[in-house]
């Protein structure tokens, strides 16, 4: 691979402001995407939610993939400046370097150069930072099947092999309207929602450090209350719930099963709406030691992680697939100051390459 021809592609998918609210900017990185792997392979496009999709292969029919990549092309919200990529030494800043747009150009161009005797995938997605439930998941409801699957999210060529399920989660607090100057004759809603929040968080504390537990995030409460002088009658809190597969509170759970949960530590109707399991791969499957000794052989240490978000690899673990997160290096997600490496660009590609060919021809 040309670091410099990278370069320029990667120059061009950055300054494309592909958000969720953009759709025409969703499918102008898709389509940037494309072109980078070139003529002669078969394209199959999908399209929910609003969001387009792409699986892109060699051969007239889909078979069943030995190795799908997979990447999202999508980011979230950022600043006019963010989209004006600028390097400074082996960093490139721009919304989007580390998440994900540069390990998808790679994983683009490792499809496009690396013949293999077995089948070989490209899945471009654009709705990951939004769930992923139209991109690979519907995909994968669409009969899309691999049996192992590589996806480019950052990871400084370490694997990540395990990461959290989520539930969103809505607490409901009903009271009785009264003028805040006779408290007694009400019942503040929002005071009972508090409550209930407080409690919640008594079972489930907000981490002072990193720890492999289940998290509560309280993201939003709200209130229809707009006066000063009266008593609330209503309010809602919207949780991120984050847990691992030793929770058994969530884990293996449905999301009626998750709301009697909740419901039953902080005594109030709960609503789960999202209810996604954890994702986990076999480390000692044959990919994963493969890609690990192929990332190795680059000077990386091809370590193990544990991821605390979720990511697309959960629609694929919930098929039986194991599926890997395997990207390049960087700092910020989501932040004012997102960068890539660039020095892992190259090794990336180059493990890649070689994890492909070391595998037996199928």
């Amino acid at each position: 691979m040309d670091l410099d021809e990278f370069l320029t592609l990667a120059d061009g998918l950055l300054r494309i402001p592909s958000t969720a609210d953009r759709p025409a900017e969703l499918a102008k990185a898709l389509e940037h995407v494309l072109a980078v792997v070139g003529p002669g392979v078969t394209t199959e496009r999908f399209e929910s939610g609003g969001k387009p999709s792409a699986l892109v292969y060699r051969g007239a029919r889909r078979p069943e993939f030995r190795v799908l990549l997979n990447a999202h092309l999508d980011v979230v919200p950022g600043t006019p400046e963010q989209f004006e990529p600028r390097r400074e030494g082996s960093r490139l800043y721009a919304r989007g370097a580390q998440d994900m747009k540069l390990s998808a150009l790679v994983l683009a161009l490792v499809f496009r150069d690396v013949p293999t005797s077995f089948p070989l995938g490209l899945q471009l997605v654009t709705d990951e930072e939004v769930g992923g439930r139209d991109g690979t998941g519907h995909q994968l409801d669409q009969g899309v099947a691999a049996r192992f699957a590589v996806i480019g999210e950052h990871s400084a060529l370490r694997l990540v092999t395990e990461s959290k399920g989520l539930v969103d989660a809505r607490v409901d607090a009903t009271g009785l309207a009264a003028h805040s100057a006779y408290p007694w004759l009400g019942d503040n809603a929002l005071v009972r929602l508090l409550r209930a929040v407080d409690a919640l968080l008594d079972a489930y504390p907000v981490p002072t450090s990193e720890q492999w537990r289940t998290t509560v995030n309280v993201a939003r409460v709200e209130t229809s209350n707009a006066a000063l002088n009266q008593v609330p009658a209503d309010a809602s809190a919207w949780l991120d719930i984050r847990f691992p597969a030793e929770d058994a509170d969530f884990a293996g759970r449905d999301a009626d099963e998750v709301a009697r949960h909740l419901s039953a530590l902080c005594g109030l109707p709960v609503e789960v709406g999202a209810c996604e399991p954890p994702h986990r791969a076999d480390p000692d499957g044959p990919d994963v030691l493969a890609l690990r000794a192929a990332a190795r052989a680059q000077g990386y240490s091809g370590d193990l992680l544990r991821k605390h978000g979720a990511a697309d690899s959960r629609y694929f673990h919930q098929r039986g697939v194991d599926a890997v997160i395997f990207g390049v290096g960087g700092d910020g997600q989501h932040g004012p100051d997102e960068h890539a490496d660039l020095d892992t660009v190259l090794p990336y590609y180059r493990a890649l390459r070689d994890y492909l060919r070391s595998l037996p021809d199928a």
